[in-house]
């Protein structure tokens, strides 16, 4: 007599907590725009560090790593996680920045974009050629769709942070730092969000229809 299987255990998830949206946007946002404040004040200032002259974009870059460190601390204490997009960001911005400082170089900053599209833009890609969205993972929960519009919706994605990531190497080498700032800052966000607003059609085709209750 064979024995009974034992009942599978539940799987408990682990959701992060509700953050209000307003709070979430000015932790998201505010930080990017006091860069940008900060920036267009202190532009043409040189500022002396340690025997070393720095400019005005080096400075504020540096000076805003911490800014955004406490504010994706503060969404992480309130939400209780972080997307790994937030994650990579405040990564490479620690990078760039550091790495712009030492060697006293804003090159390194103008190529953090570069380096963030790039490398969205192959993990997509990669995910496609193994048949599966990488995106859908991220924001399944904020778009229910159909497989079949989750992956042409990650070959599109993907294929705009292929095109972001030229775009960023031909601006900062042809726009003054800046004309690159304020497009950087303002431009390429706005390009994603209407780049989202175009695929309202595939959001439509393969939305996921809700079962009737019964």
């Amino acid at each position: 007599m064979t024995q009974p299987e034992p009942a599978p255990k539940p799987v408990v998830q682990s959701e992060g907590r509700t953050v209000n949206g307003t709070l979430k946007f000015l932790l998201e946002t505010g930080p990017v725009l006091a860069f940008f404040g900060a920036y267009m004040y202190f532009k043409d200032e040189t500022f002396l560090i340690n025997g070393t002259e720095y400019g005005g974009f080096i400075a504020v870059t540096v000076a805003f790593i911490p800014v955004i460190l406490a504010a994706t601390a503060i969404l992480w204490a309130l939400s209780g996680k972080l997307s790994k997009m937030q994650v990579l960001t405040a990564i490479l911005v620690i990078f760039s920045g550091g790495i712009s400082f030492w060697f006293n170089d804003e090159r390194f900053i103008k190529i953090r974009p570069t380096i963030m599209f790039s490398i969205f833009a192959a993990i997509l890609f990669l995910g496609l050629a193994r048949g599966r969205s990488y995106l859908e993972y991220l924001m399944e929960d904020l778009i229910p769709l159909q497989r079949e519009g989750w992956l042409i919706l990650t070959k599109r994605f993907a294929m705009l942070f292929a095109g972001l990531a030229v775009f960023n190497e031909i601006a900062w080498r042809s726009l003054s730092t800046e004309v690159y700032v304020t497009v950087d800052t303002f431009g390429v966000p706005i390009a994603i969000f209407a780049f989202f607003f175009t695929q309202t059609k595939l959001f439509t085709v393969y939305a996921i229809e809700e079962e009737p209750e019964a």
